[in-house]
């Protein structure tokens, strides 16, 4: 039986890439709280990754069926910007709620099937925002550093099982949610940007497929940049 993998924010941008991208080999549960271009990958579920007993409903239906659970994405995130004197609680619980929480909540619900997997990969997608913070981002930086922190802590507790755990941290890669940036905002970052353009997602998919490589089985606890140098020059 093909390899089994789950996605979350597979609904567009990135999670949407690393889903078709993955599907090219293994099998794809893409989870979401919407597809509104229409299905991605072999099943989805309709699920807010903050709702941590719809989250157990999905993972152990996706077990369940495709008898384990080899490769997890956590991809899922959003923005509520807002300079942190003028940030609402809503503002802060909402991103923590999705970026954060809802990773942890994934994470947890997948272990017991990764342990068992043999192949088992989890994967976050944090930030590098999470290492340099961000400009009306206090809630964003915090929940993307705190990523950083909970895959170091997990590839611990996951490794004597073989799975290995590690962050993607992608600095500004051209998709639906940076296209609402101003031209200012976006020429400004890729001034910014040593190698001189946006990222694109095909960047953030090559480094998910090779973390998920068996070639990758030593890589564990890593905090990966795809930044094109971005942080290089943090203190700018």
């Amino acid at each position: 039986m093909r390899r089994t993998a789950l996605v979350t924010g597979a609904g567009r941008g990135i999670g949407k890439a690393i889903v078709e991208a993955l599907g090219e080999e293994v099998w794809v549960g893409a989870m979401d709280v919407q597809f509104d271009d229409g299905p991605v990958g072999d099943a989805q579920f309709v699920v807010d990754v903050s709702d941590s007993a719809a989250v157990d409903e999905a993972v152990s239906s996706i077990a369940e069926e495709r008898g384990g659970l080899d490769w997890v994405v956590c991809g899922a995130g959003i923005v509520r910007d807002r300079v942190s004197w003028k940030m609402t609680d809503s503002e802060w619980d909402a991103v923590i709620a999705v970026n954060l929480t809802g990773a942890f909540n994934v994470s947890r619900a997948a272990a017991l099937s990764l342990r068992s997997s043999g192949h088992g990969r989890l994967i976050l997608i944090s930030s590098i925002n999470g290492v340099r913070g961000s400009f009306g981002q206090a809630n964003y930086a915090a929940a993307k550093a705190g990523m950083i922190g909970m895959s170091k802590t997990l590839a611990r507790e996951l490794a004597r099982d073989g799975v290995t755990v590690n962050c993607i941290l992608p600095g500004y890669i051209d998709t639906p949610m940076t296209q609402g940036l101003t031209e200012d905002v976006r020429a400004a970052a890729i001034a910014r940007t040593p190698l001189g353009r946006l990222g694109r997602v095909e960047d953030i998919v090559a480094a998910v497929k090779f973390l998920c490589d068996d070639q990758a089985e030593f890589i564990t606890g890593i905090a990966l940049p795809v930044d094109g140098g971005q942080l290089l020059g943090a203190s700018a």
